[in-house]
């Protein structure tokens, strides 16, 4: 399965506790990466300065859903699952 271009939940719904260029701490949930144009994409595609999670990241047909809201849902609710103290 390939991205679907312009969807950029991954991008927005884990938090990244690696340093991001432009986010040296990482990045909280919810909130969007600095390296995310104005449509969805990831300027840092393909750069090695991209964090490891990031490059490690595969899109899935349950991740991805059939749309970037159901993305936004499913990685949102697995965030949450997987946070620290829950």
């Amino acid at each position: 399965m390939t991205c679907r271009l312009g969807c950029g939940a991954c991008c927005i719904a884990p938090s990244i506790s690696s340093p991001i260029p432009g986010m040296p701490a990482g990045k909280p949930a919810g909130v969007r990466c600095v390296q995310l144009t104005a449509g969805n994409l990831c300027q840092l595609f393909g750069d090695p300065a991209r964090p490891l999670v990031c490059q490690s990241l595969q899109p899935t047909a349950t991740m991805c859903g059939d749309s970037a809201t159901e993305a936004m849902v499913w990685l949102t609710q697995l965030e949450a699952a997987t946070r620290p103290g829950i």
